[in-house]
């Protein structure tokens, strides 16, 4: 499974949309479940959204409908659609696979203005 690399990351305006991606550098067939993540400065790390195996998903409280999580398992990637983005979705994004052992990628940051 190896290496995880999120993209996609920027700057927008409240009510705009970023697609985030998260490549990996091998298989993603050998992950159990992959999933976003964020953490905002002084606050804790929080599920965003995951996916398992065999593609169930959730999401945390506050996405409310404005995100899906997808994948390609021919492209090995992670993908992560948000929509409507509000300020308070402005945190650093980071990609989790997990494979026996935890896959972190090195995060991207996602800035929402008013």
């Amino acid at each position: 499974q190896g290496r995880l690399v999120e993209s996609g990351g920027g700057l927008v305006q409240s009510g705009g949309s970023l697609r985030l991606s998260c490549a990996a550098s091998g298989s993603i067939f050998g992950f159990s479940h992959m999933g976003w993540y964020r953490q905002a400065p002084g606050k804790e790390r929080e599920l965003v959204a995951r996916i398992s195996g065999g593609g169930t998903t959730d999401y945390g409280d506050f996405v409310l409908g404005r995100f899906t999580i997808s994948r390609s398992m021919t492209k090995n990637t992670l993908y992560l659609q948000m929509n409507n983005l509000k300020p308070e979705d402005t945190a650093v994004y980071y990609c989790r696979g997990v494979a026996g052992y935890d896959y972190w990628g090195q995060g991207t940051q996602v800035t929402v203005s008013s």
